[in-house]
């Protein structure tokens, strides 16, 4: 790297960290493999490839070489930078500039594989796919051209997760997919349940596709039909709070599968006379229709403050003149990009969606002195995201004077709202920003900061310290920084407990694992409320957080109006990486002969809580108790005689048979909640549920102990999970990067390294 970084202006400005990412995946090598080009090569010729269509334009108010000047003077700033196959290949033969695909999976066999085949082609060059199952008749229905029987959504998905293993992105990264399942498809259960087993469908992040009817149903604790989507008929119907619960539960284990509010986004999109959207890309940021691309770009907010004195501000000033710019380099990159296959080139040119989103959030509070879990900085983000939102309309406005609108714009919902023909059918979006904000030096996306500081080992010998820059600044300036104190950051990597550094320091240096999951989700709402497309954003939760914690931040999503959402709590999938490779167990043949299920005897101790529940016949006191395996018994008793205390006590012992036997303690729950009983009072229980039996209140009453029970402290294991799935390594650590050691971080259902750019999806 000495020969080829001479430390020009662009390189003294990138951090070390940043030139090797650079140079590993981003300058462009020879057959050999060696570096041919430079930092300032890349963005000049990014910049030439990209103001390239201006002269095309009669009505532009550009020269085309000033605007290629303009375009690398933004991107060698670190004012805004493109999505990575743009950074990648602009100016190459190449020449795929978009980052997010969606493709169809129509319900045949022709179709199905010709999805796979174009699958391929988008993740050699640099995209990434996304797609809906829903369409695909369930396993074991009828296919009436071979009288035999289909293998159902999920077994198709297998395919294409093979096909993607194969596969490397233009030579720099393996290929990335959403797959989502409408919550009323017939084989839901297996997919929600799909990548329990870690070595299944890794190149796919999952979300299920929920609707609004789905979110009322489970409201009202009723049941809802699933629809065969080769007839449109209902085949069966399933309790919603099952289906919910199920998809909480795996949430909290491994974090997945997501969720997607499919009406939600549809009430947004903005061309519903061409179709309905149905999935979008890998990280979940970008719902398209079927055939649809979008680029993607992103402004870092960190080089957009403007400092009085002691005091600092946002300089909407220079923001507006990026963001101007910015929509018309995007604008550009739909008219240079080289597309797959036709299909794409179509529909993207269509509706020609852009994109443009933030970075550096994180860096911009600090600045401010804004903590990013307080309610100056919800306000602010509502504020910033709609200057940036207006401002890029503005400008999408301007180019449809100068080069035309949208072809679909005619009949969209833009002309219904009254709005001028505007060059862009969708203009803003909020992604991960992943590899290209260690680029630019500034924190991903909307997300906190992952850690203040971390230690990361150089060629196994000598440890270095990577610190957040305006730690350090601040440190010094105000006489607290010391390397011991460097140490202890870097050892837990956030403030808490250390001595020695004032409160205000510690409120705006707060970090991801600090932050109560509700501001993770209040922050994603207020950005997504100024936002066309949709927002990625991982809420982090502590590894003791609870099963009800998970349920409480779907349900606060949907509430707030996000388009979706993405979980994952900390250390739940690290066993992934820890375990990977030797040392799996053998798998045994399956037996012919059903083993017999035999109880495990009654633990010596419990511990439990007792619930009592107003029922026709008095009070019925409901305990449930657990031990170290989970919820092992239940006992009911009635507050005065009367009533039917036998039948009670009968559905108790087998409830508590069924528990010691390893029946799934869900399935229990649903077996006995709904059941009515005449003689039951027609008023409400404790926290307002309406009790139809003794049957159901034990049901209800398992069912609270089972959504509030904690999880495992490190080490101990939860109901239902082997060991290694719960392996941590400690607090303020993190599962360890396989290049470099550093930590990985966690963003829309991928992971990434902020040390070397290593990142993987699924």
């Amino acid at each position: 790297m000495a020969d080829l970084f001479h430390l020009n202006d662009i390189e003294r400005r990138l951090s070390e960290n940043a030139l090797k990412v650079l140079e590993k995946r981003y300058l462009t090598k020879d057959p050999e493999g060696k570096v041919i080009e430079t930092v300032d090569g890349l963005f000049r010729r990014v910049a030439r490839a990209i103001a390239a269509p201006e002269s095309h334009f009669a009505g532009s108010t550009w020269r085309r070489e000033d605007l290629e000047e303009a375009f690398y003077r933004m991107m060698t700033d670190l004012d805004f930078l493109p999505n990575s196959p743009t950074l990648m290949n602009a100016g190459k033969p190449l020449g795929q500039l978009a980052a997010c695909f969606v493709l169809p999976v129509p319900d045949t066999l022709e179709g199905i594989f010709e999805a796979i085949k174009q699958a391929a082609l988008i993740h050699k060059s640099g995209g990434g796919t996304g797609f809906s199952f829903s369409r695909l008749r369930p396993a074991n229905d009828l296919v009436a051209s071979t009288s035999g029987v289909s293998s159902g959504p999920v077994s198709f998905m297998k395919v294409f997760n093979t096909a993607t293993e194969t596969i490397k992105q233009g030579g720099t990264r393996r290929g990335a997919n959403m797959g989502i399942l409408r919550v009323d498809h017939p084989d839901i259960l297996e997919f929600i349940t799909a990548k329990e087993d870690d070595e299944t469908l890794t190149n796919f992040n999952l979300s299920v596709g929920i609707t609004d009817e789905f979110m009322e149903t489970l409201d009202r604790d009723g049941e809802y039909d699933l629809i065969n989507p080769r007839t449109g008929k209902a085949v069966k119907s399933l309790k919603a709070s099952k289906v919910f619960n199920m998809i909480v539960e795996r949430a909290w284990r491994n974090g997945e599968p997501g969720i997607v509010f499919l009406d939600r986004i549809n009430r947004d999109q903005p061309t519903p006379h061409v179709g309905m959207i149905e999935s979008t890309n890998p990280c979940g940021e970008q719902p398209l229709l079927p055939f649809e691309s979008c680029n993607l770009g992103s402004l870092n907010l960190a080089r957009f403050i403007r400092r009085e004195g002691d005091s600092a501000q946002v300089d909407y000033d220079r923001l507006r003149e990026v963001v101007h710019l910015a929509v018309r380099f995007l604008d550009n990159v739909i008219e240079v990009n080289k597309y797959p296959f036709p299909e794409i080139e179509e529909m993207t040119k269509a509706n020609r969606k852009i994109g443009l989103g933030v970075m550096g959030w994180a860096d911009l509070l600090i600045a401010l002195h804004i903590p990013y879990n307080s309610e100056a900085a919800l306000t602010l983000a509502e504020e910033l995201m709609r200057f940036i939102r207006r401002e890029a309309w503005e400008a999408s406005t301007q180019l449809g004077r100068e080069r035309g609108a949208f072809p679909n714009f005619p009949g969209s919902a833009l002309q219904r709202r009254g709005m001028p023909p505007v060059r862009n059918a969708t203009v803003t979006t909020i992604a991960p920003t992943g590899t290209i904000s260690l680029i630019a030096g500034c924190s991903s996306g909307i997300e906190p900061l992952f850690a203040i500081a971390f230690a990361k080992n150089v060629l196994d010998k000598e440890r270095l310290f990577e610190v957040n820059p305006q730690f350090v600044e601040i440190a010094k300036a105000k006489g607290f920084y010391s390397k011991e104190l460097i140490e202890k950051v870097a050892a837990q990597g956030h403030l808490k407990n250390l001595p020695g550094i004032p409160d205000w320091v510690r409120k705006i240096f707060v970090t991801s694992h600090e932050i109560s999951p509700e501001w993770h989700v209040r922050m994603q709402a207020a950005f997504q409320k100024n936002t066309d497309n949709a927002v990625s954003k991982t809420v982090n939760f502590p590894h003791e957080a609870t099963i009800k914690d998970v349920e409480v931040v779907f349900r606060l999503a949907h509430t707030l109006g996000c388009k979706g959402i993405t979980v994952y709590r900390d250390g739940s999938r690290q066993a992934q990486v820890l375990t990977a490779g030797a040392g799996t167990p053998a798998k045994s043949a399956p037996s012919t002969v059903p083993p017999r299920i035999v109880p495990r005897p009654r633990p010596t101790r419990t511990t439990g809580v007792t619930e009592r529940t107003p029922i026709g016949c008095g009070n019925l006191y409901v305990t449930v108790n657990s031990d170290e395996q989970g919820i092992c018994e239940v006992f009911t008793s009635l507050g005065r005689a009367g009533g039917c205390p036998s039948q009670s006590e009968a559905t108790a012992r087998l409830a508590s048979m069924a528990l010691r036997a390893g029946i799934d303690v869900q399935e229990i729950i649903d077996q006995l909640k709904g059941i009515r009983c005449l003689s039951t009072l027609k008023r409400s229980g404790p926290n307002g549920r309406k009790v139809l039996s003794c049957p159901d209140a034990i049901g209800r009453a398992i069912e609270q102990v089972y959504l509030q029970r904690k999880a495992p402290t490190p080490g101990s294991t939860p109901e239902g999970v082997p060991p290694a799935e719960t392996a941590s390594l400690g607090e303020g650590q993190s599962i360890p990067c396989p290049e470099c050691q550093a930590p990985l971080t966690h963003d829309g259902g991928c992971v990434m390294c902020r040390a070397c750019g290593y990142s993987r999806c699924g």
